[in-house]
């Protein structure tokens, strides 16, 4: 086994919970401008002591409402100020915050609520409430009923699952809490109580709940700030689009609000870069797929232009003057290149420096996570004039567990363990963690006995480190599925699904790295035959070998329903967008193992044609 560590860069003392950071933030800078709202037609200041402000008020109604310390409140919307709020108010109200994603179907909704035990819910707007009202009503025990973001007019709060209004009821309902009752429940918790319990996607009947705590919290956050403190700070300003449900994001806000680094929040990302150009971030934080985007974007109004060969010839010198930077950064010698220099300028003024434009025209850096990132885009953008820093975690690291650093950038690797954390690579080749982001357990202690080993977590990916103690991931050895745009998706429930229909013998969902998820549905034999001959036809098939497409209408046609009804039972990031269906020797032992459990990448290597067409 070998490791990697980073020591620590910011000692926890002093702080109890992860409310200090707000409390000193206020006390430091007051009238420092902490977040932008949009209100439509402008960009709303919002300082410091607003925030706060408007976090104690909220924090006083959910105490008046009846919550207690350590109760959980699930927070279900898109990205908007008022999570922001609400996550902040929680932990004043000394409860814990159960982040559910906006594209939860009702199934999932109520497994998390049921399991978090949730005693009062959050909802974006309406449809979110009505979600989170109507599992609230299957739960055992109080509850604390459903409220809205969107400020509307309704009753005043009842205590029970039945009762609903906006937050500003609740911070009406508030008034009488007085600010030392607050202070006491706001000391409440400690480093080591929860803070958190955030399910892993693709939860099922029995859901997988990551408990982080305050210390966790704590810990990403000075340490981080610390380390990208270049980047991070109070002259600077980002946007947030990216889920406040996933842990990256909500650990990225608070960095920022920490450090003092102005936020706006997008709950749409396809208006990310028209609004860009009014914002002008100094920093973002994007999942692959969108710098791929961004890219095609350029490419394609080059072509428009008959400029596709320009164009080719720029993204390549682009990718040069990339790895020529990182040459410099890695303090090797690099020879003179006259011709790299005059065409790197000549593509500045012709593409590039309308690329950053594009961005804003104030961006310094980007941080890339949530999937695997391509090192030509990495290069590309450096080229650009944009630095991209890549990282790696998983929830129960509180997100970064790596990452690249202002002058130290690698393109194909995840960078070096963040201060407070170390990295083991077991003889398997599997990455393990430990440190000060890492979880303790799952809210089911079941989940835990295959979690730990020798004191360290088991990501479940596979790595090795460079000779400079930087991680490079070389796959996953599990089947879960991260698409390009950074969703981690566990196939089971869909499969399960699908597999359900007598025809479907085995459902493989796939779309590694890929902008959406396709699957292959693989037959039983005898059912298909069966199926046919009931209706006097045969099974045409194509002339591939092993892995056989089948492109009878009918029986896609049947398999669509099935697929449906799959596809309803998950969030929308999770449904399947295209399909093949597909016969196999199921007595093929390479193939199937003894227990009839199928081979997923024996499949996916066979069926390679097959999966490449299904994204053509």
């Amino acid at each position: 086994m070998i490791e990697s560590s980073t020591p620590p860069l910011a000692a926890l003392d002093g702080y109890r919970n992860v409310t200090d950071l707000l409390v000193a933030r206020t006390a430091a800078a007051p009238g420092h401008v902490a977040f932008e709202v949009d209100e439509g037609d402008a960009w709303r200041p919002i300082t410091t002591r607003e925030f706060s402000n408007e976090v104690r008020g909220l924090a006083k109604g959910f105490m008046a409402q009846g919550i207690r310390t350590g109760d959980p409140i699930a927070i279900m919307a898109p990205t908007r100020y008022e999570w922001a709020v609400a996550d902040l108010a929680a932990w004043f109200a000394g409860a814990v915050v159960v982040p559910i994603y906006e594209t939860s179907s009702p199934s999932q909704v109520n497994a998390i609520v049921a399991d978090a035990d949730v005693r009062l819910a959050i909802g974006g707007a309406s449809t979110h409430t009505a979600l989170l009202q109507a599992a609230l009503a299957q739960a055992d025990g109080l509850t604390l009923g459903a409220w809205t973001m969107d400020a509307e007019t309704s009753p005043m709060p009842q205590t029970d699952a039945t009762a609903s209004g906006s937050l500003r009821d609740l911070v009406s309902h508030g008034v009488g809490i007085t600010d030392e009752e607050l202070e006491a429940r706001r000391a409440s918790a400690t480093q080591d109580d929860p803070a958190t319990i955030v399910y892993t996607s693709g939860t099922t009947g029995e859901p997988k709940g990551v408990v982080l705590t305050h210390r966790n919290f704590l810990g990403q956050v000075l340490n981080i700030a610390a380390a990208y403190h270049e980047i991070v700070n109070e002259n600077g300003n980002t946007v947030i689009f990216l889920p406040l449900a996933h842990v990256l994001a909500r650990g990225l806000q608070l960095i920022c609000l920490a450090s003092g680094m102005r936020i706006a929040h997008l709950s749409d990302p396809s208006t990310v870069v028209a609004t860009l150009d009014t914002l002008r971030p100094t920093f973002l934080v994007v999942v692959p797929r969108v710098l791929e985007k961004i890219q095609a974007a350029a490419a394609a109004k080059a072509a428009d232009k008959g400029l596709s060969g320009v164009w080719a010839k720029a993204r390549s010198t682009a990718i040069a003057w990339g790895r020529r930077a990182e040459r410099i950064d890695a303090g090797r010698r690099i020879a003179t290149d006259r011709g790299l220099r005059l065409r790197h300028r000549f593509f500045d003024a012709l593409f590039y420096r309308r690329l950053r434009t594009v961005m804003g025209g104030r961006v310094g850096y980007i941080l890339s996570g949530g999937a695997a990132l391509d090192p030509d885009l990495s290069l590309f953008f450096r080229g650009l004039g944009v630095p991209v820093i890549e990282g790696y975690g998983l929830t129960e690291t509180t997100a970064p567990l790596t990452g690249n650093l202002p002058g130290r950038i690698a393109s194909g690797s995840v960078g070096s363990p963040l201060p407070g954390l170390t990295v083991r690579i077991s003889d398997e080749g599997e990455v393990l963690a430990r440190g000060v982001g890492v979880f303790d357990g799952y809210r089911n202690p079941a989940h835990n006995a295959d979690a730990f080993v020798d004191g360290f977590f088991r990501t479940g990916d596979l790595g090795r480190l460079d000779d400079q103690g930087r991680l490079i991931l070389e796959g996953r050895l599990k089947d879960v599925i991260v698409t390009s745009n950074g969703k981690t998706i566990v196939p089971t429930r869909w499969e399960s699904a699908v597999e359900a229909d007598p025809l479907v013998s085995h459902a493989v969902m796939v779309g590694e790295g890929k902008p959406y998820l396709s699957a292959l549905l693989i037959l039983d034999p005898e059912q298909a035959l069966a199926w046919a001959d009931a209706r006097g036809t045969s099974i045409p098939l194509t002339a591939e070998p092993d892995i056989r497409t089948v492109t009878d209408p009918a029986l896609r046609a049947h398999l669509q329903r099935a697929v449906d009804a799959a596809n309803a039972l998950v969030a929308r990031s999770e449904q399947v967008r295209r399909f093949s269906v597909v016969f196999a020797d199921l007595d093929d032992r390479e193939l199937v193992t003894p227990t009839m459990k199928l081979k997923r990448s024996v499949v996916l290597d066979r069926a390679a044609v097959t999966v490449t067409d299904l994204y053509l």
